[in-house]
């Protein structure tokens, strides 16, 4: 019996990761002790809504479906390219909803962003004042330095967990030119070293860290995180840049495209229910104008809903979804569409 693909697109939440196969030999991890794969996240703050509502909707390509299950079953990172709207980001959401992979660990990469920001965060001046405070109220110390220690998104996806975490390593291509290669042993091995909690292991050989998201703590052995189930690791790029050849053939690459067509009607309906006539006139203008300029497909979304709920009249809707649907970068000559 098949077991391609693991993920189906098709938004269902399910338990097929835990059929997917053994990895290859020159991918398999064995760190321990095994974790449970944390719940699902269920505050209800607006980012967390916004998430959850992005990972229900989204609407993947046969490309997308066939690359993902690549990923998985190789225990490779999915390098993702497309233009902004194209759906890079919401794609790790769908994929961690619909295999029911806990929360989605998010690395927010910038041009100061080095390896060590998602491997862990170490405060010592932190631990130095909670000593000196100890030391001046006479009362026991702290706890150690394990008390002022967090493991990052990227530490934290690399704890040896039943289940693979999802990562979203969002927007690489901005990074410093480095990172990049500094990720590569870290994603090969699927481990890494705290120097600070090594120094300190014959004395203390276990240590209980706080993981990223949470006041969670979990058993660091000897200074050492390693993976079991290699994370499902989405790295997204706008483009902007070429990475080196020894980061790309490390990774499966899917590239993205803005959503045409049929496509896009699903994108709409799944967001905001059947779309109407005049939804239609906008998708087709939409599509229209998308060739002589960059769009994003929640330009589109925001139109119509905007041009529905405002309750104007049909004479302006016109002019207002045009204002909400401009060329996101300059020089394009604007279409008379509207």
């Amino acid at each position: 019996m098949s077991l391609w693909p693991v993920y189906t697109g098709g938004n269902e939440p399910h338990d097929g990761i835990d059929d997917l196969p053994a990895p290859p030999p020159w991918r398999a991890f064995d760190g321990g002790p095994v974790l449970d794969t944390p719940a699902e996240e269920d505050d209800t703050s607006a980012t967390s809504a916004d998430r959850r509502h992005r990972a229900r909707t989204y609407q993947a390509t046969d490309d997308a479906v066939q690359l993902v299950n690549s990923a998985l079953y190789l225990r490779r990172p999915l390098l993702v390219t497309g233009p902004p709207g194209s759906g890079k980001s919401s794609l790790a959401y769908a994929v961690a909803r619909e295999l029911r992979l806990g929360p989605v660990l998010r690395w927010n990469v910038t041009s100061r962003t080095t390896l060590h920001d998602g491997l862990y965060q170490y405060d010592p001046l932190s631990r130095l004042y909670a000593a000196g405070r100890a030391a001046a109220q006479s009362a026991p110390a702290d706890g150690g330095l394990q008390d002022h220690l967090r493991l990052g998104p990227l530490g934290t996806a690399l704890l040896p967990y039943a289940r693979p975490r999802a990562l979203l390593i969002d927007e690489i291509d901005k990074s410093d030119l480095d990172l990049p290669n500094d990720l590569l042993n870290v994603l090969e091995e699927g481990q890494f070293e705290i120097p600070e909690l090594v120094r300190t292991a014959r004395h203390a050989p276990t240590a209980e860290v706080m993981v990223d998201g949470t006041d969670e703590r979990v058993a660091v052995a000897r200074g050492r995180v390693r993976c079991r189930a290699f994370p499902f690791v989405v790295l997204t790029s706008n483009g902007e840049r070429e990475f080196p050849p020894a980061f790309l053939r490390r990774c499966v690459r899917l590239e993205l495209h803005q959503p045409r067509d049929s496509l896009l009607e699903n994108i709409v309906r799944a967001h905001l229910g059947e779309p109407d006539a005049y939804a239609r006139e906008l998708i087709d203008r939409f599509t229209e104008r998308g060739r002589s300029g960059e769009l994003a497909t929640d330009q589109l979304l925001n139109a119509i809903y905007l041009t529905g709920a405002a309750g104007i009249e049909a004479s302006s809707r016109d002019a207002l979804a045009e204002k909400v649907m401009p060329f996101l970068s300059g020089n394009q000559d604007e279409p008379d569409a509207f």
